[in-house]
């Protein structure tokens, strides 16, 4: 089941990266609360277009992060890369923001869009967020767009959250949740999988998952309506700062985190 998931929405996310790369944008848009229409103008202004039609997501989740100089990011199901070039601006040269895509199309986009734009402080990597391609204790804030709906597993993507965050680390995610009163047949009757609502969790199995993960200082803020009885939700929790984690070693570390520069398929 799994993988049949991962292949429905690798489908359906290549077939986004190529409309956006040939300049016709993808399929959802500020009308139906999802894309690039909850970002604001001058946030577009600083991005190449590709980088914006190739937005998919329900939220902003650069405006909620707090991000501060220095930090290093990473965005789960990084797209065309919007988040993580708003992000790269926003830890500057000593910050790092990573990107994580399962789909080729996309990390091809997102890799011309951060040369288009400049940036050197930013990495794709290729992988399932239910497996996140980095050492433990080597993030300073985990965001993601719209995202954790669509994963074949999500108990294992915020254990993978926690495990990647360092004490202290904390997540900015915007995401789309049912009512709690909505069963997983109600939820698919509103949308479909790769449109986003099909696989959303309900508020208190969301807030669970943070809290079976290890993570605390849990709050999902709804922001907008997007389907009867589904909302887009700001979430955020923290990693306790006496959580037991391995202490990553350059050995174990790509060469960005590591601080030796760009890793392999960075774009600098």
């Amino acid at each position: 089941m799994s993988d049949q998931i991962h292949e429905i929405v690798r489908v359906r996310y290549a077939a986004a990266a190529n409309q956006a790369a040939a300049g016709t944008g993808a399929c959802c848009g500020p009308d139906e609360g999802i894309g690039a229409g909850l970002y604001g103008a001058l946030e577009r202004d600083e991005l190449p277009d590709a980088a914006v039609l190739a937005s998919l997501g329900c939220g902003n989740p650069t405006a909620v992060a707090d991000l501060a100089l220095g930090e290093r990011v990473l965005d789960l199901g990084s797209g065309g890369g919007i988040d993580v070039l708003l992000s790269a601006k926003r830890v500057g040269p000593t910050g790092r923001a990573f990107g994580l895509d399962m789909t080729d199309e996309m990390l091809s986009l997102a890799k011309r869009n951060a040369a288009a734009s400049g940036a050197t402080n930013v990495e794709f990597l290729k992988g399932h967020i239910e497996a996140i391609p980095l050492p433990a204790a080597s993030i300073d804030v985990v965001i993601s767009n719209c995202v954790v709906n669509l994963a074949a597993d999500k108990p294992a993507v915020f254990r993978e959250i926690a495990r990647v965050l360092r004490p202290g680390g904390r997540i900015g995610i915007s995401d789309i949740v049912a009512e709690d009163s909505l069963s997983p047949e109600q939820r698919a009757e509103r949308g479909s999988y790769v449109g986003c609502i099909a696989g959303a969790l309900s508020y208190s199995e969301f807030t669970s998952g943070l809290r079976d993960a290890g993570l605390r200082e849990i709050s999902l803020t709804t922001t907008h309506q997007v389907a009867e009885g589904m909302h887009s939700v700001i979430a955020k929790a923290t990693k306790p700062m006496n959580a037991a984690a391995p202490e990553p070693t350059g050995d174990d570390l790509p060469m960005a985190v590591a601080g030796c520069g760009c890793g392999e398929g960075a774009c600098c």
